[in-house]
């Protein structure tokens, strides 16, 4: 559910059909390699999973307006998270943040079971129907809090969250696989997309790119106002 990412526009290469050239200008060009997730972006359908007044930017190279004060993720971004989490297609996937459904249909096609928590039910609702008329019957949502992970489904081999909170929650750090990888960004106004990889000797973290997400909210913001200062 992302605000903006701090990128420009890729000119028009020419392509005829706006999903190949949103594949096309927006991903490959800015160096997203992956073909198993190029494919995938060429192939999810983004204009099902943005409100009807929107579908004629659903391609566009920018984050779209969901409702409930939620965006759908500029395509970019969708692309190059689920490239960091170096899915081969047997794993389980813990989505903190449905939203649309769209990313979860992505990784619904990159990953073996894909579990998505969203913390406003009206969104849960349309994003299972969503799914459910793509035939992405891999994927589980649960309307709850983030914050707390989905702990009778852990461990995770790989874990994605669309809201930035202030701090990692720890709950997530500890549903996630020895040998798997955590994208998240993190921070307040200037927040860093990093990626988490948990190892035998235990948890390497790097920044890997400058975004802007939604707040993470909920247990999140009671965190965020504990820590503040008297």
């Amino acid at each position: 559910m992302l605000l903006v990412a701090l990128f420009g526009t890729v000119s028009d290469a020419g392509c005829r059909d706006p999903q190949a050239k949103m594949v096309e200008t927006q991903i490959v060009a800015r160096g997203v390699k992956d073909e198993r997730v190029l494919q995938v972006m060429r192939e999810v359908p983004r204009h099902l999973f943005v409100p009807p007044d929107q579908v004629s930017e659903a391609y566009a190279d920018h984050p779209l307006s969901i409702g409930s004060g939620q965006t759908i993720s500029q395509p970019y971004v969708v692309a190059f998270m689920s490239e960091q989490l170096r899915l081969t297609g047997t794993e389980r996937v813990l989505e903190i943040g449905t939203g649309s459904g769209y990313q979860a249909a992505v990784l619904s096609r990159l990953a073996g079971k894909v579990f998505s928590i969203e913390i406003r039910p009206e969104l849960a609702a349309e994003a299972t129907e969503r799914l459910k008329a793509i035939g992405a019957t891999n994927v589980r949502i649960r309307t709850a809090d983030g914050f707390y992970g989905w702990p009778e489904e852990a461990p995770f081999d790989a874990i994605l969250v669309t809201a930035a909170p202030e701090k990692i929650p720890a709950p997530l750090l500890a549903q996630l696989a020895t040998g798997g990888r955590m994208v998240i960004p993190v921070g307040g106004f200037y927040q860093e997309l990093k990626v988490i990889e948990r190892t035998p000797e235990g948890l390497r973290e790097r920044s890997v790119l400058p975004v802007r997400f939604v707040p993470f909210v909920g247990e999140a913001e009671r965190h965020r106002a504990d820590e503040s200062p008297r």
